[in-house]
């Protein structure tokens, strides 16, 4: 331990010597590049504008320009006839799992694969969610921080990826929803790092560990759930108490808090209690309606994955109990979805990728709109309102000078075909072209 701070005298030395060679060298100028196309939806607006042309330094955007002129010395991306949108956000994803990789063995993914395989597989799924145009997410739960790790191998440059906020291990109540165990016999132990966490002391200090360990965000079980093995998939997990301390602490570490919840109880509870946003949302009531736009509260309807669960999970070897609460809530959530977009609510775009097949997110706009939402409203919800619901406003979720060069194209009118999204054919990251597959 002696040896500690010279070698510390040591390191820091050295550094100070780089450094100051890396201050002698002047830094390169940022490239400069422009992007044009046909159309460009303006989600601030709420409107679609021709001839678009954004200028671009680096990884943000300078300028955006309608007058066809372009700078001299700025090399031209052009996309001919597509239609660009602000890179897309979905605001719940899991891509340190997918259905997919299961091969029709629930227990082979629960009981012979753990976070190493995770970890492993996590890069296939977030390069398949940039490729599919999302080009920021926040991902709600994960093993051992298998998450954080992924986002920081992102934001290096070492993989491919979009942009990432993550949870960590989400909280719960033990026998709850992020109870690994509930369900299996009591002598089969699962080891790593988990969320269960009861009584106020102990959420605080699990909450305090997520902030740690690098979370961007918390989150909390406040019901039941459909893909665990509780009876209820809605009964609340967490005393009125309990959710007050999950929130209090949270955002007194400046983090942003998102609770899972079926139960209309469990949802009002967690509105009172603070939360920022309401997963699922499936059986919110009137009152819960009243109570999230008092509170400003965001809903996160993941309406498209009923009809994948309702497909593939018995395939998959599921239990039965859970394709049949996936039943009692698919239609209900669609049904309450509906009358969120009619009472005016604040609605962002969450998927829950990971429960069906990472890439596929773009499935749910087709869904949202069939039940309410105009394509423009479903395209804002992934982008303006994303934005604002995770703190991000100003950097994603629109294309003004300022933001990061996030950029998407498709061949068609999203606004007359939201499906269009489905197909994204020009994925820019940062000022990095990802994707380019538009015909011009």
């Amino acid at each position: 331990m002696r040896l500690l701070p010279l070698f510390s005298a040591i390191v820091l030395g050295l550094g100070s010597v780089a450094a100051a060679s890396a201050d002698d060298a002047p830094a390169p100028a940022p490239t400069r590049v422009a992007v044009r196309a046909a159309h460009l939806v303006d989600v601030k607006a709420g409107t679609v504008r021709d001839n678009p042309l954004v200028i671009i330094e680096g990884e943000r955007i300078t300028e955006v320009r309608y007058d066809g002129q372009v700078p001299a010395g700025i090399n031209v991306i052009d996309l001919g006839s597509a239609t660009l949108l602000p890179g897309l956000i979905d605001c719940h994803v899991h891509l340190t799992g997918d259905p997919g990789e299961v091969k029709g063995d629930y227990y082979e993914a629960v009981l012979k694969r753990g976070s190493i395989d995770s970890a492993i597989l996590s890069p296939i799924y977030a390069r398949r969610t940039l490729d599919a145009g999302f080009t920021t997410v926040r991902n709600l739960g994960a093993p051992d921080y298998v998450d954080v790790a992924l986002r920081n191998a992102i934001d290096r440059g070492d993989i491919a990826g979009p942009r990432m906020l993550v949870s960590g291990p989400p909280l719960g109540a033990t026998g709850g929803h992020a109870d690994d165990t509930t369900g299996f016999s009591p002598l089969i132990e699962f080891h790593g790092v988990e969320g269960v966490a009861d009584g106020v002391d102990a959420i605080r200090h699990r909450v305090r560990e997520n902030v740690k360990n690098g979370a961007d965000v918390i989150k909390f079980m406040a019901s039941a759930g459909v893909l665990s093995a509780e009876a209820s998939v809605g009964a609340p997990q967490y005393s009125q108490e309990e959710m007050n301390a999950v929130v209090d602490e949270a955002h007194r570490w400046g983090k942003k808090v998102a609770a899972h919840a079926h139960g209309a109880e469990s949802i009002k509870m967690a509105i009172r209690a603070g939360v920022d946003s309401i997963e699922h949302s499936s059986m919110i009531d009137e009152e819960g309606l009243k109570l999230a736009k008092q509170h400003g509260t965001y809903l996160d309807f993941d309406v498209y994955n009923d009809d994948y669960i309702l497909s593939e999970y018995a395939k998959k070897g599921f239990p039965a109990s859970t394709v049949e609460k996936e039943r009692l809530v698919g239609r209900l959530q669609r049904e309450n979805f509906q009358r969120a977009v009619k009472a005016g609510e604040k609605m962002a775009f969450g998927t829950d990728a990971g429960v069906y097949p990472h890439g596929w997110n773009a499935k749910q706009f087709a869904v949202m709109t069939h039940w309410g939402m105009t394509p423009m409203q479903a395209i804002q919800a992934a982008t303006v309102n994303a934005a604002d619901l995770l703190g991000m406003t100003g950097k994603v979720g629109a294309v003004a000078p300022g933001y990061y060069a996030d950029l998407v194209a498709v061949s068609g009118d999203p606004i007359n075909d939201v499906a269009q999204l489905e197909h994204v054919g020009f994925v820019m990251k940062g000022g990095a072209v990802d994707k380019n597959e538009i015909k011009r």
